[in-house]
């Protein structure tokens, strides 16, 4: 979101090409299949990752590291902001393998894989040096002078999750060698590239990017077609038709994409851009509060600021529901963890085996069936939780764009550990989703023009959002059993937990906006804050109800006649014998005979005599069970229950006037 313009990525899927010609040439064209291409392209990400990870491994030192952290060059100018120009200024040149032939656009897609992973690698290198130069007696019980130290030298930025991760890696090193490493070098080896074509850092004499409609973009791109190209004879060019999805808008900007092969098909990442101007900081008079939640993913609730600088809140919780998602995502992790143990155990069965021994065939299927099971159930939690948190977020976003709120405040949790808690919490903390929503909500808000601010979250729970004072949880608002769903305080407030919560990040928010900043990543957040309290506003006035007659019910006068309505309702069943005249061709003088009813039920039918139970009825239909959440969370999941959204008239159910939120 840097400058003028929001990027996104549309994931698209290439299942065809054609090649032969150029662009803008015609020539001899022949139809390509998805698997055919899918195998070029993996041909070229192989290539390509190659000749990253021999650039990586060769420079994977110290020293080199520290002269690309410097950003100079050895001719005194600073490196380019492009990665492979970095490395070629720096003289870090890749190289293809001996008797394959690739173009230079080639080495500079390889270059820039390289010079990607290795400046990631320098910035984790500027904290492992910070934490080996302020390394403590012991490193997990740090005092507030350590702590002082350490923050000091670390770059600005870096979260409690990462100075723990780091320093359990440090620690593991120093218990296998019995001493400190001298850098990240030694900590740990050289990273892999990624099985992919960046094709950005090339040109149009790789890669050709054309928009045929509102709907299709047509890619041309130079593919090998064999896995190792001795001339250049063996590349070709391949023109691939990819098929936006809805959420793009006609007549945005495209750009280069990014191939990514897979079974049988490719992915094309197609990042494409809009123009985008950053919301104000302050200024704000409505704001949505959001509080996280572990069941009850996102609670929010509306929040203004009046002229006096007060907070007034409404009484009315929106919530986002995902306990089912929540139950589905855990047996997931325990189908997954129960999978992972048992290649585990066939592994060590595996390499137990003697040298000389030969494989046993029925212990390898076993092992690669479950490795392909377990990589289907990962990428299963993985799509999971994407689409649980674009789903939330785009919720989120629509009930702030209905409601006219102009800034979202979200409390910080970026540090949040799972840990002292029970294994369970712990687990389901840990495979939280919780950047991911940030980053969804922060995204989809940009495109509307609301801010996103977080702010801090100690004490959201534990506080009163109208008096500031010690809430106690319980289970139910009438029990007094310790409980974590409802809170109570001894000013009178007693309400949701979670509603609670957000009340008081509103709050928040909106009493401190003079102390929000942006980082250098562009995201705005209020570091230090102080709590105001909130006021309730007044409920509407409602019409009246009409109010009935009390019923006579003495016993001393005559039981007045009843007027029934000229409609009456009636069951589902049959008629009754008073509703249905008698027949008109009965003989008079007669008995009047009773009109057909249930189907007679025999005690012993003799035959294939269908008998049909008195508690069923015969004439109407039955319709299976439809959960609502189904219909509010907008098709996600069918147990997913969210606040439907509304405009400021209360009207529910998407409005015309509501601009749909890609």
């Amino acid at each position: 979101m840097a400058g003028s313009v929001l990027t996104s990525i549309a994931t698209c899927t290439a299942y065809r090409a054609v090649c032969g010609g150029k662009p803008g040439v015609p020539g001899v064209r022949v139809p390509v299949s998805g698997r055919v291409l899918a195998e070029r392209v993996g041909w070229l990400a192989d290539l390509v990752r190659g000749m990253a990870d021999e650039v990586i491994a060769a420079h994977w030192s110290n020293a080199e590291m520290a002269e690309l952290a410097g950003g100079v060059g050895p001719d005194g100018r600073r490196l380019p902001s492009s990665g492979w120009m970095a490395l070629r200024r720096l003289g870090w040149c890749a190289v293809p393998s001996a008797g394959v032939v690739v173009s230079d656009r080639v080495r500079r897609i390889a270059e820039e894989e390289a010079a990607r992973a290795l400046r990631l690698a320098c910035h984790r290198r500027g904290i492992v040096a910070a934490l080996l130069a302020t390394w403590p007696a012991d490193p997990f019980a740090r005092t507030d002078d350590e702590w002082s130290a350490l923050r000091a030298a670390l770059p600005a930025g870096t979260d409690n999750a990462t100075i723990r991760n780091r320093t359990r890696q440090i620690t593991g090193y120093i218990g296998v060698y019995g001493r400190f490493p001298v850098g990240l070098c030694e900590l740990e080896g050289p990273p892999a590239a990624a099985r992919q074509v960046s094709l950005a850092a090339a040109d149009r004499q790789q890669v050709v990017v054309d928009r045929v409609d509102d709907r299709v973009v047509r890619v041309w791109a130079q593919l090998p077609i064999c896995a190792a190209p001795a001339s250049y004879r063996d590349w070709v060019w391949h023109d691939v038709d990819v098929v936006l999805p809805a959420t793009v808008p006609a007549g945005v900007k495209v750009c280069t994409p990014t191939l990514r092969p897979g079974d049988g098909k490719v992915r094309v990442d197609l990042p494409w851009q809009t123009p985008h101007t950053r919301p104000p900081l302050d200024g704000h008079t409505r704001a949505l509060g959001v509080d996280w939640g572990v069941n009850t993913l996102l609670t929010a609730t509306v929040a203004d600021l009046d002229q006096d600088g007060s907070v007034v809140v409404r009484g009315r919780p929106l919530r986002f529901d995902a306990t089912g998602v929540s139950a589905k995502l855990v047996r997931l992790r325990r189908h997954r963890e129960h999978l992972k143990t048992k290649a585990d155990h066939l592994t060590r069965l595996r390499d137990g085996r003697p040298a000389d021994a030969p494989a046993d065939p029925a212990l390898t299927g076993k092992l690669v069936l479950l490795e392909a099971e377990h990589s289907a159930v990962c990428a299963r939690i993985r799509h999971l939780n994407k689409a649980l948190a674009w789903s939330s977020a785009r919720w989120l976003v629509d009930h702030a764009t209905a409601v006219g709120a102009t800034v979202i405040y979200v409390e910080n949790l970026a540090t949040l550990e799972a840990g002292g808690r029970s294994r369970s919490l712990n687990r389901r903390l840990s495979g939280a989703v919780r950047g991911t929503v940030f980053t969804a909500i922060a995204h989809l808000a940009a495109k509307v023009g609301i801010a996103v601010i977080t702010v801090p979250a100690r004490g959201t729970s534990s506080g009163c959002p109208r008096c500031g004072g010690a809430v106690k949880h319980v289970k139910t608002p009438q029990g007094r059993v310790a409980g974590y769903r409802w809170a109570t305080c001894s000013c009178g407030m007693s309400m949701d937990r979670d509603h609670a919560a957000a009340q008081r990040i509103a709050a928040r928010g909106l009493a401190n906006q003079a102390k929000t900043r942006r980082d250098r990543n562009g995201n705005a957040a209020i570091r230090t804050a102080t709590d105001t309290p909130v006021r309730h506003r007044p409920r509407r006035p409602t019409q009246a109800a009409t109010i009935r007659p009390p019923r006579d019910r003495r016993k001393t006068v005559p039981t007045p006649k009843q007027v029934r309505p000229a409609t009456v309702k009636t069951t589902r069943l049959l008629p009754s014998r008073r509703q249905v005249p008698a027949p008109a061709d009965s003989p008079l003088g007669s008995a009047g005979k009773r009109p057909a009813g249930r189907t007679p039920q025999e005690t012993n039918p003799k035959g294939p005599v269908p008998q049909v139970p008195h508690t069923v009825p015969t004439t109407a239909p039955r319709h299976p069970h439809r959960v609502r959440g189904a219909v509010l969370g907008r098709g996600f999941h069918r147990h997913v229950h969210a606040t439907p959204v509304t405009d400021r008239n209360g009207n529910a159910g998407r409005m015309p006037d509501l601009p749909r939120i890609t």
